[in-house]
C-alpha cells in the first residue's frame, strides 16, 4: 500500500510539472505571437539578443550619417545654383563690357553701362558670401564662418580659409568649396602672359596673344617699341628682362601677328612715335579685380578709341578666366552631388542589409509559431487531460 501511494504521488508530481511546463511554453509563444518577436528579452537568446542591439546601433549610425549627408547635399547644392547664378551675371557683365566697346558711344552711354556693371559686381559679390540654411559660408574654404570676402575700398580680399576642405569620413562630402580658388584666383592675361599699352601709349592696341612655342617661352618680359619716320612705321622687340633686342626695324602692318619667343600678338591702330606695347608674364588677379579694372576702363571718358579696344579685349579675356574658374567650381559642386548620390544609395543598402541582420536576430517567423502554438496547444489540453484522470485515481477504486 505504501508503494501504490508513492506511486500515485509521484505520477501527480510528474503530471504537475508536465502541466506548468506545457503552460509556460504556451505563455511564452503568446507572448511572441503578440509582439512578433522571438527575443523578448536577453535570457530568452543571448547571442541573437546581442546580434539584433549591433544592427540597431549600426543602423541609427547609418540613420545619423545620412541625416549630415543630406545637410551637406543641400549646401553644395546651393553652391551650385549659386554658381549658376553667378555665370549668368558674369555673362551679363561680358556682355555690357563688349557693347562698351562701341566706338560710338557717347560718355553718357558708358557711364549708365558703367553703372549697371557696378550692379553686377556687387551681386557678384552678393553670390560669394552666399550662406547655406545654416549660415555657414558656401565659400569659406576649411571653415570659415564669417563672411569670407570683404570689400575694403580698394579691392576686395579673403579673409576665409585657402583650399578645399576634405569629407570627415567616406560617408560625407565637404559642405564648403574653395572660395579662393573659385573668386580669387585668375590668372591674369592668357593665362601665360599679358599685353598691355605702355605709359603714354593710346593710338595702338594689341589683342590678348597666344602660345605658337612652348618650348620657345622663356617667362621674360618684353616690350614692342613703334617708331614712325617719314611716315613709315617700323618696331623692335625688346626683352626687358635681359635688356637684348630680338628684332629691329620690323615693317609693321595693322592686324599682322608679331611674333618672337614662342608668342604671338595682333597689334591694331595706328601707333604714334614712341607708342609701345609690353608684355609681361601672367600672374593672379582675383574674378572682382577683373570687374573692378573693366568697370575703370569703361569708367574713364578720357580713353581714346585705341585705349579703349585695349581695354575691352584685355578684360573679355580676364572675365573670360573668371567665368572659367566659377565653371570649374560648379563642376566640382556637382562632382560632389553625384558622390552623394553614390553615398546615399551605398548607406539605403546597408540599412536595408542591417535591417535584415537584426529581423534575423530577434523576429518571428509567424507562420512556424502558430505550429509551435497550435502544437503546444493541444499537448496542454493533452496534458490538462492526464492531469484530471490522475486525480481520479484513489485507493478506495481498488476496493470492490
Amino acid at each position: 500500500m505504501t508503494a501504490t501511494r508513492l506511486a500515485s504521488a509521484t505520477t501527480y508530481d510528474n503530471a504537475v510539472r508536465q502541466l506548468t511546463t506545457r503552460q509556460s511554453q504556451l505563455s511564452k509563444l503568446q507572448e511572441q505571437l503578440s509582439a512578433s518577436k522571438k527575443v523578448l528579452r536577453p535570457s530568452d537568446d543571448p547571442t541573437g539578443a546581442a546580434q539584433a542591439e549591433r544592427a540597431i546601433t549600426r543602423m541609427a549610425r547609418v540613420s545619423t550619417d545620412q541625416r549630415a549627408l543630406e545637410l551637406q547635399r543641400n549646401a553644395v547644392s546651393t553652391a551650385e545654383s549659386t554658381l549658376g547664378s553667378a555665370t549668368a551675371a558674369m555673362a551679363e557683365f561680358r556682355t555690357l563690357v563688349v557693347n562698351a566697346g562701341n566706338a560710338t558711344l557717347s560718355a553718357a552711354d558708358r557711364a549708365t553701362i558703367a553703372q549697371r556693371l557696378t550692379t553686377l559686381r556687387g551681386q557678384l559679390l552678393g553670390y560669394a558670401n552666399a550662406q547655406d540654411s545654416n549660415g555657414q559660408s558656401l565659400f569659406g574654404g576649411l571653415g570659415s564662418t564669417a563672411a569670407p570676402f570683404v570689400d575694403n575700398g580698394s579691392g576686395v580680399r579673403f579673409d576665409g580659409i585657402a583650399g578645399q576642405a576634405g569629407a570627415a569620413s567616406d560617408t560625407a562630402i565637404p559642405s564648403m568649396l574653395d572660395g579662393y580658388g573659385t573668386w580669387m584666383d585668375v590668372p591674369t592675361g592668357n593665362g601665360v602672359f599679358t599685353v598691355s599699352q605702355a605709359a603714354g601709349t593710346r593710338n595702338v592696341y594689341s589683342d590678348a596673344g597666344k602660345v605658337i612655342d612652348p618650348s620657345a617661352l622663356t617667362g621674360h618680359g618684353y616690350r614692342v617699341a613703334f617708331s614712325v619716320a617719314n611716315g613709315v612705321t617700323t618696331y623692335d622687340v625688346i626683352d626687358t628682362t635681359t635688356q637684348a633686342t630680338l628684332k629691329s626695324g620690323q615693317p609693321y602692318t595693322a592686324g599682322q601677328a608679331i611674333e618672337f619667343a614662342g608668342i604671338s600678338l595682333t597689334a591694331s591702330g595706328v601707333p604714334a612715335d614712341g607708342n609701345a606695347l609690353t608684355v609681361a608674364p601672367s600672374g593672379k588677379t582675383s574674378l572682382f579685380g577683373v570687374l573692378d579694372q573693366a568697370i575703370a576702363g569703361v569708367k574713364d571718358g578720357s580713353n581714346s578709341s585705341g585705349q579703349l579696344a585695349q581695354n575691352v579685349a584685355q578684360s573679355l579675356v580676364q572675365i573670360d578666366a573668371a567665368s572659367a574658374r566659377l565653371s570649374a567650381s560648379r563642376g566640382r559642386a556637382g562632382d560632389l552631388l553625384n558622390q552623394v548620390d553614390s553615398i546615399s544609395d551605398r548607406q539605403s543598402s546597408r540599412s536595408l542589409q542591417l535591417e535584415a541582420d537584426r529581423s534575423r536576430a530577434e523576429d518571428l517567423d509567424t507562420i512556424q509559431a502558430l505550429s509551435d502554438f497550435k502544437t503546444q496547444q493541444t499537448a496542454y489540453s493533452a496534458a490538462l487531460g492526464s492531469y484530471a484522470e490522475i486525480q481520479k485515481l484513489s485507493l478506495f477504486n481498488f476496493i470492490g
